[in-house]
């Protein structure tokens, strides 16, 4: 028995050593403990779900497998370990065919320590031993449908643990004799009860696996030294940050100062990779983690603004007190602010006013013109479904209007009609309200002498009466042809 004892030291001894913390746990109050195995996945390992829509997940980790195990007094020399096996990924007959073949090596090693090479087994030959390839169906309906993995052994949690102080010597001695005794449980006959499945019935597997996934991919990363591409120093990867589109590497410190100067200019959409030609964008939990709260909040405000801002049926109220985003109905031109009950029109921001026109300057309706005779098809498609595509027609047309009457006609002194030009001398008769003005300086002239003011000295237009018109010697104007 002090042989026994000092073999089972020895072993627990070596565990310890070759794992760490995280893998292998001793029991405090009995010779035994616990060991997570993560299985070594080939590279391009995939996750197969089927259910309504068929998809599939690249992972590089699955969850452990775990051993519970716990020595009787005459291990090794006699009894094996008494041990139970949990997975939260795989089924009852899986795990239970893996029971079945650690009671096989214990056959062909009785007498000697076989903890390590169970590790060795369940670790480096699993997949292959239980013909695991991929891609790993994972049938979600089924897990949440009440099959297999949903089932409760009563017996199962007899498997769960291992025997306890409370039992009686001889009802251990028996159990593992029992143990022992050469009869194996067959995954296609029976289950075995010491294979135990940890996933919850009424959950959906899938998350919790890709959650794992990714935990296990960001602690490989953070063990790793990378250079980062800005200040070129070499650093581990818990102090850099990696883009999940390219997978490119910087430093914690310089994407800080990065991102803090991208917000503070307003450039939320930019947070990319600085790598040349390189598109992928930072995740708003990247970002979360390297900057202050105050610039965060910046950030996800612009984020949540330039999302709006491609949105065909949202404009914002003009009220610069107010300027909630507002949802506009499909070829109308009024919004109607839902927090201060503003109604406005969408074209010129201001008051409603119906089919009137748009009180809009020039300037800004050329920059509408331009803006739409400039864009993309995609971006005039945009506009006519932000704003209507007859608003934004006849916002063009009246655009050009304005343009070539600003280039080609002036208006009256005294009613404002606008007056073109087409032939004649500088004194004009305006066609609405038949003032007489000089065309050169826009001044009204006298009803009674209109020629007086290109014949007087003192006038700025004096002997001006044809300047700018190719005169005909033998065409002559009158008044009535004015």
């Amino acid at each position: 028995m002090s042989e026994d004892k000092e073999a089972q030291e020895n072993e627990l001894l070596a565990l310890a050593s070759i794992y760490d913390e995280e893998e292998f746990r001793r029991a405090e109050s009995a010779q035994g403990g616990e060991i997570q195995l993560c299985l070594e996945l080939p590279p391009d390992f995939k996750l197969l779900v089927k259910g309504e829509k068929t998809a599939e997940y690249n992972v590089c980790f699955l969850p452990p497998l775990v051993l519970n195990f716990e020595l009787p007094a005459d291990y090794p020399s006699t009894s094996s370990p008494v041990f139970s096996l949990s997975s939260k990924w795989m089924t009852k007959a899986q795990l239970s065919s893996l029971c079945q073949r650690l009671d096989e090596l214990w056959e062909e090693n009785q007498g000697f320590e076989v903890l390590f090479m169970w590790i060795q087994f369940l670790k480096e030959e699993t997949l292959s031993f239980l013909s695991i390839q991929s891609p790993l169906e994972l049938n979600r309906s089924s897990s949440k449908g009440g099959g297999e993995r949903r089932k409760t052994d009563p017996e199962a949690k007899v498997g769960t643990q291992c025997m306890s102080q409370s039992e009686k010597p001889e009802e251990k001695k028996a159990d593992v004799k029992k143990e022992n005794s050469g009869q194996h449980f067959s995954p296609s006959s029976q289950s075995d009860p010491r294979a135990v499945v940890l996933m919850d019935p009424h959950s959906d597997p899938l998350p919790q696996l890709l959650d794992f996934d990714e935990a296990q991919r960001q602690r490989a990363f953070d063990g790793k030294v990378f250079c980062c591409g800005i200040c070129f120093s070499d650093k581990l990867g818990a102090s850099c940050l990696c883009f999940k589109g390219c997978q490119h590497v910087y430093c914690k410190v310089c994407m800080t100062e990065y991102f803090q100067i991208q917000i503070r200019d307003g450039n939320v959409q930019c947070l990319n990779c600085p790598e040349p030609e390189c598109t992928s964008l930072a995740t708003p939990s990247q970002v979360k983690q390297l900057v202050d709260e105050e610039s965060f909040a910046r950030y996800d405000r612009l984020l949540l603004q330039s999302s709006l801002d491609l949105m065909a049926d949202v404009v914002y109220c003009p009220r610069h007190s107010c300027g909630t985003a507002v949802m506009v109905e499909p070829d109308t031109t009024m919004g109607i602010c839902s927090a201060c009950q503003y109604a406005f029109c969408t074209l010129c921001k201001l008051g409603y006013h119906g089919v009137s026109h748009c009180k809009i300057t020039a300037d800004d309706l050329r920059s509408l013109r331009d803006e739409y005779l400039s864009a993309t098809p995609e971006g005039q498609k945009f506009m006519e479904q932000r704003f209507g595509k007859r608003v934004v027609q006849k916002a063009v047309e009246e655009s050009f209007s304005r343009d070539w009457l600003k280039e080609n006609c002036k208006c009256c002194p005294r009613c404002g009609t606008n007056i073109q030009k087409v032939d004649g001398c500088n004194k004009m008769t305006c066609t609405s309200c038949k003032q007489y003005f000089c065309w050169l300086c826009l001044g009204a002239l006298s009803k009674v002498n209109p020629y007086s003011h290109f014949n007087n000295p003192h006038s700025p237009c004096f002997n001006q009466l044809f300047h700018g018109v190719d005169v005909d010697d033998d065409e002559f104007w009158s008044d009535e042809e004015d």
